[in-house]
């Protein structure tokens, strides 16, 4: 007679063990929802009418002025409702479909914004220190003693940005994969922007640091803690960081002007950079996004929802921009504050890319463009003036509008468009000759 009862105690405790395993896993995967807009009580209502046609407006000429076949963009007052648009095409290739609302883009260095949030969500369950140093971590690489997690975050590490210094070869070359050590290396091998704390200055390689940081400490990746500390919580569906190899199949296309001998941009001719890699940016530029997942987080981020308090409290404790920037401009960690507006503006080969939401009265304003031949400043401007005229939307239902004390105005905004658009004088030949009669 033959005793099955062995190899059912050893079946059983496979499958106890296997039981084990999958409780741990869906332990690490569980996170608590957040949903950024309840804290606002928005309305629901489609904001319509002049205002909606001064929304359009700003749209069609940051389009037309930056040289792109298309763009994306997204106005919220809690108070008004919301307003979304999307012009233009996906790319300038013949029978190009048009861009919509949902047609997903590349989020530029808006990235680096979701790589400092995975580190505050760190820093507020205790994982690591905001103070502690990234050498401690980042062990293999010289250079790093003294600087800080929040220092890279802050962007005041003093660590130069690769990014300038590559970025002909990004435009020009767009399908090249990059190692992380690579785009690293070079930023490190730039002279020092200053000592370690001592000054504001935009910093791709420092957010590489900390996500390789946090990384190795954690042994996860960081798309694993992107999806446990951020996309999960925020219900962020479309919101990935792609594959190296990727292609830019089915995200909005990505354009730039070339450069001359001089290093000066050429705007008689146009880079197609649509198939890119996307290893040129990765934790620091690399991510995709869709207008409603980037609003979500533009909120979240603003207000801390996804932070404890006290953490929420030191990464919006600024300092001053300084150099030429206004004194309503500072730095927080892993973002600005322009006024009341958090958030910030980037580029990466090709797109153009805002996210700025008021923590206090909800207001919120997304942008996405196609051309990344203007500076990302051209950008910014365009949201400072789809902030100001979204603003003064009038309130529905009952809801009285809040006072935004913006400390621009649209005119304003809209004048440094014009100033910011190094190829505008082109894309109005190019009109004007379109409107010619012909011969």
């Amino acid at each position: 007679m033959v005793d099955h009862r062995g190899s059912r105690r050893r079946r059983w405790g496979s499958a106890a063990a296997a039981f084990v395993v999958l409780a741990l896993a869906l332990q690490g995967c569980s996170f608590a929802a957040v949903d950024p807009e309840a804290q606002f009580d928005s309305v629901e209502n489609a904001v319509a009418g002049d205002t909606a046609d001064a929304l359009s407006a700003v749209l069609d000429e940051a389009i037309r002025l930056s040289g792109a076949s298309g763009g994306i963009a997204g106005v919220w007052a809690p108070w008004a409702g919301s307003w979304t648009g999307a012009s233009g095409t996906v790319s300038f290739d013949e029978g190009a479909a048009k861009v919509t609302t949902e047609t997903p883009f590349r989020m530029a260095t808006l990235t680096s914004e979701m790589t400092c949030a995975i580190v505050l969500k760190l820093a507020a369950a205790g994982r690591l220190e905001l103070s502690d140093q990234v050498s401690e971590d980042v062990d293999w690489i010289p250079g790093l003693d003294g600087i800080t997690y929040e220092q890279l975050c802050r962007h005041t590490s003093g660590i130069a940005d690769y990014y300038p210094h590559l970025e002909d070869i990004f435009v020009s070359n767009p399908e090249r994969p990059w190692s992380r050590n690579e785009l690293v290396a070079a930023g490190m091998a730039l002279p020092r922007i200053g000592q370690a704390g001592e000054k504001v200055s935009e910093s791709r390689t420092g957010i590489l640091l900390a996500a390789m940081g946090a990384e190795r400490r954690t042994g996860q990746a960081w798309s694993d803690l992107a999806d446990h500390e951020v996309f999960g919580p925020l219900d962020l569906e479309s919101t990935s960081l792609p594959s190296p190899t990727a292609s830019g199949t089915g995200l909005l296309g990505a354009y730039s002007a070339g450069f001359g001998a001089d290093g000066k941009l050429d705007c008689t001719v146009r880079h197609d950079d649509s198939d890119q890699s996307n290893s040129n940016g990765g934790a620091a530029a690399g991510g995709v996004s869709t207008l409603e997942d980037l609003r979500r987080f533009s909120e979240a981020f603003a207000t801390g929802a996804l932070l404890s308090e006290d953490v929420a409290a030191k990464q919006w404790k600024t300092v001053p921009v300084g150099g030429d920037a206004p004194t309503w401009v500072k730095a927080g960690i892993g973002g600005q504050s322009y006024g009341p507006m958090r958030g910030d503006a980037g580029e990466t080969a090709g797109v153009l890319t805002a996210a700025f939401t008021d923590p206090d009265s909800g207001l919120t304003v997304v942008v996405v463009l196609n051309n990344s031949s203007p500076p990302p400043e051209f950008v910014r401007e365009v949201a400072f003036a789809l902030a100001s005229i979204g603003s003064k939307a009038d309130g529905v239902d009952g809801r009285e509008a809040p006072l935004v004390e913006l400390p621009w105005s649209l005119e304003q905004a809209t004048a440094k468009m014009q100033e910011l658009a190094p190829c505008a004088d082109v894309a109005v030949a190019a009109d004007e000759a379109e409107a010619a009669p012909a011969a």
